[in-house]
């Protein structure tokens, strides 16, 4: 996950406010100002101005007025580092954890929780109006975190050799840098997981550059070392809540889930939604299909089938098996998206609804403008959830609906 906007966030197509491509940059790398925050950008960073030229800094909140120290300039933005806040807002709050502002982990502890969900909700608003077209009236607010401390169930930890104390640093990559910073304990993994911290940093890696996934194992579900489940376990009921309303609203009686994984989404949705007469699961990862397959037996869900293999390659051989007009896809992709062959597939067999499960909200609007084109697909809702409460991060659940002239 990336930490901050960096050129590489630019090239993802992640929008930043950026300042006028004609705009020549007003200030140099040393320079101290003091400027007024005025937004607050996908990713984490504070928006400020000068000249119509954009510079961003981290750990500010819209309308407070500080100075900072401009550490890098690009053709198009620079970057600032937060040396005073002049003006405090009413928002800002003191960080739980010691390694806020050095660890690259969080981005918004300094701001009241209720704060956080209202400026994600802005956040998703604006990128899926720039990058997709769609009303910001069809964004719902944003579902709060009911645990938005110590909730993380997975974690990767790092070993970096420092020569200074003659010692390994075993913790998370800085916020503006490749250093590892040691940390002894975090504030948004779960309890088990802090004493995994423990365990690691008393038995320390046998040198430097390696990476430690630690993990707490979800109850009453099989997962394999390298296989994919949701980090938080606090907001499955309200995602699976979310989902199931949902399926129930379209009134399908068939799912495809897609990138399905150990299989949790299309398990829970059959388990909880009578209507739903079958389904069938995709997964390239093997290991995760087999899992898939105990789950299954686990949550007594017989009516379900679990195949291997590439959505590209899989897809189009099943997709005849269920009634289009019936059926709903569930697509639960990596980071990146779905793969283009996928987006022409769908539109081609119109299914009565798709629904888009994504941690990145800038593939999900760029994969969803595509799906509705011509107005094929409508855009009945997207519901956000704060899955990585006090980090940059936001899960959204899209609802496609095939339009009735499309039928």
């Amino acid at each position: 996950m990336s930490k901050h906007l960096t050129p590489a966030s630019i090239r993802a197509n992640i929008p930043l406010p950026l300042a006028d491509t004609a705009a020549q940059p007003s200030v140099k790398v040393g320079d101290e100002l003091t400027l007024e925050v005025s937004d607050l950008a996908f990713g984490g960073e504070g928006v400020c101005r000068i000249d119509n030229f954009v510079i961003f800094v981290p750990f500010v909140i819209p309308g407070e007025k500080v100075t900072l120290e401009v550490v890098e300039v690009k053709r198009q933005y620079a970057r600032g580092k937060l040396l005073k806040v002049l003006e405090v807002s009413p928002e800002r709050v003191k960080p739980r954890c010691k390694y806020f502002g050095v660890c690259g982990g969080c981005q918004y502890q300094h701001i009241d929780y209720g704060a956080q969900l209202k400026y994600k909700h802005k956040q998703i608003s604006d990128i899926f109006h720039r990058l997709g077209g769609f009303a910001e009236s069809s964004i719902l607010p944003v579902m709060p975190n009911p645990s938005p401390w110590n909730y993380r169930n997975r974690i990767m930890i790092r070993s970096q050799w420092n020569k200074m104390i003659q010692g390994l640093h075993i913790g998370f990559i800085q916020h503006d840098c490749g250093l590892v910073v040691d940390i002894k304990s975090c504030e948004i993994v779960e309890p088990e997981i802090n004493r995994l911290i423990e365990h690691v940093r008393e038995n320390p890696p046998p040198r430097g550059g390696l990476k430690v996934v630690l993990r707490k194992e979800p109850e009453n579900w099989q997962v394999g070392k390298d296989s994919f489940f949701q980090n938080n376990f606090h907001m499955l009921p309200g995602m699976i809540g979310a989902l199931k309303d949902s399926v129930a609203d379209s009134g399908v009686k068939y799912l495809f889930d897609v990138y399905c994984g150990v299989g949790f989404l299309g398990i829970e949705i059959a388990s909880q939604s009578p209507q739903i007469e079958s389904f069938v699961g995709i997964e390239i990862d093997k290991q995760a299909i087999r899992s898939a397959l105990v789950n299954a037996e686990k949550h007594h869900v017989s009516n379900g089938e679990f195949i291997a293999g590439t959505a590209e390659e899989i897809l189009p051989e099943l997709i005849h098996k269920y009634p289009a007009g019936e059926s709903c896809v569930i697509l639960d992709p990596p980071r990146r998206g779905c793969h283009p062959s996928i987006m022409t597939l769908l539109r081609e067999i119109k299914t009565r609804q798709i629904i888009y499960v994504s941690c990145h909200p800038a593939t999900l609007a760029r994969d969803l403008k595509q799906i509705c084109a011509d107005g094929l697909y409508q855009l009945r809702q997207i519901q956000p959830l704060d899955m990585f409460s006090h980090t940059q991060h936001v899960e959204c659940i899209a609802d496609l609906r095939l339009s009735n002239s499309s039928r």
